[in-house]
């Protein structure tokens, strides 16, 4: 729990920095916003009025100060067919439940799965959101829709923004980059796409409103699947950029504040006519690279965001949309981990896998949920496997032959269950059979059914059974679950 002290040094720390970041953020904002409501299916005030919203209130009550968080294609998308079949007013119904999910999974700290991701996933994760940044800017870059001088506007864009720093960094480069290009549009009046373009800026603010839709039951169950998907992806998201930024700025933050944060943003955003969202790599990044760090910027983000729709507007649809390519552009190379290529030999193969297999899956389904939970999967398979090779049996006998002690040693689980068994002969003829376990631990239920069955397997050749030197968390899984002891076990094994 942060101090008071803490927090206002959150807000207060880089207080320039910030101000100026937030103006650029709040510029490349506009336009994706509008496209996003658009893919969504409602005006593009949803998507602006939202934007706004959730960057504003996740600076209050997020856990990550200098990561942005908006309106976003992954919650976007999730939405289409709700807006289709029921219309706008179970979207914002949709979201003020996403928020209250998102806050429910703050509270019972649900932040702590992020330790599951491996780094590996996140370096897909990072790769496959810079190739579809990237992909996102190839409309604007099509010969075939837009003129020939759009390529040397952003070729120029491009130049400000890395030639810049090396002259001066009191100013964002990207922020000079977009009045540069601007003021050339506007003074040589180029016929060039700009933000207005995309579709008409809102001219009044937002205000508060509750869906009009019947509190029911059947609402319930039609918006309850919606407000889950968009409330487990939005957490997704933003707790992966959490991580991102974490590691560019060297910082640690609050992972179940976050969710918090998230989620107090979506449920007041629905009341206002605005879409869920969640944090955005993209203009984070352009955030930290921008020279912002605090919560200020976030903040700034939004309400410029605001001010330059709506009272700003005529100037900021003139913003040549070459300007704000060049930024993503910018942001893809930036955001993409080059060092991952060179390391693909370098690294375990199965690291490597993982990695490449999460590019594929986040850009062939366009959903970052479920190229990441393949991700997971994938880990978690390739490390039950190693865990599994380090599992080892050995036996010995005495000199008359009678009695064999099997040794287990390592982790007996589901995944080493069948090395386990093939290492017993069931068909030795001894007196007594011993099985020390001193050095082995016992994780399932498939390892308490292995064991009872190599139990019952050696008693029916007449061997008698001991077993020794289990430890007492595997003792109080065998005592609960095994059957080896128990009356009829034989005829209860094979009933399974």
């Amino acid at each position: 729990m942060l101090s008071l002290r803490e927090y206002k040094n959150e807000w207060t720390s880089n207080i320039k920095g910030d101000i100026l970041s937030g103006l650029v953020v709040a510029l490349a904002l506009i336009p994706e916003a509008i496209a996003f409501s658009v893919i969504a299916g409602v005006d593009p005030k949803v998507g602006l009025y939202a934007s706004f919203s959730i960057a504003v209130l996740v600076s209050i009550a997020g856990g990550r100060p200098g990561m942005i968080s908006a309106a976003t294609a992954a919650t976007a998308v999730l939405m289409v067919t709700l807006v289709k079949e029921y219309g706008l007013q179970y979207l914002l119904a949709a979201t003020i439940l996403a928020g209250l999910l998102q806050i429910f999974a703050g509270l019972i700290k649900i932040g702590f799965l992020m330790r599951f991701v491996s780094r590996s996933v996140i370096t897909g994760f990072v790769n496959a959101l810079a190739i579809l940044i990237f992909v996102a800017q190839l409309p604007e870059l099509n010969p075939t829709n837009v003129p020939a001088l759009t390529f040397i506007m952003v070729g120029l864009g491009l130049g400000i923004i890395y030639l810049l720093p090396y002259l001066t960094t009191s100013i964002p480069s990207p922020l000079v980059n977009i009045i540069v290009l601007t003021a050339i549009t506007i003074m040589f009046e180029f016929d060039l796409r700009t933000v207005g373009d995309m579709g008409n800026l809102p001219d009044t603010l937002p205000i508060f409103l509750l869906p009009d839709i019947p509190l029911t039951l059947e609402t319930l169950k039609i918006i309850f699947p919606y407000s889950f998907a968009v409330a487990t992806v939005g957490l997704l998201e933003s707790l992966l950029t959490q991580q991102i930024v974490d590691d560019l700025t060297d910082t640690n933050s609050d992972r179940n504040q976050e969710c918090i944060g998230q989620g107090l943003a979506n449920t007041a955003t629905g009341f206002i006519g605005g879409m869920a969202g969640c944090a955005m790599i993209g203009q984070s990044i352009i955030n930290i690279k921008s020279g912002g760090r605090g919560r200020l910027s976030s903040f700034i983000a939004g309400l410029f965001l605001l001010i330059l729709v709506v009272l700003l507007g005529d100037f900021v649809s003139q913003v040549p949309m070459a300007a704000l390519v060049a930024i993503m552009i910018m942001v893809s190379i930036g955001t993409f981990s080059w060092s991952s290529i060179k390391n693909l030999k370098k690294y375990p193969r199965s690291s490597s896998v993982v990695m490449m297999a999460t590019v594929f899956f986040v850009i062939y389904t366009h959903n970052l949920a479920i190229g990441v939970l393949i991700g997971i999967l994938l880990e978690g398979i390739f490390f039950a496997w190693k865990i599994s090779q380090l599992f080892k049996v050995s036996s010995s006998v005495t000199q008359d032959g009678r009695h064999r002690t099997y040794h287990i040693k390592g982790q007996l689980f589901f995944a080493s269950v069948e090395n386990f068994m093939s290492s017993f002969d069931f068909k030795e003829a001894v007196d007594t059979v011993k099985i020390d376990l001193s050095e082995a631990h016992i994780w399932d239920i498939s390892s308490v059914n292995a064991l009872d069955m190599a139990i019952l397997k050696l008693r029916r050749e007449g061997a008698e059974v001991t077993v020794e030197g289990i430890n007492k968390a595997s003792e109080t899984l065998v005592d609960k679950l095994a059957i080896h002891d128990k009356p009829n076990a034989i005829d209860k094994m094979l009933s399974h």
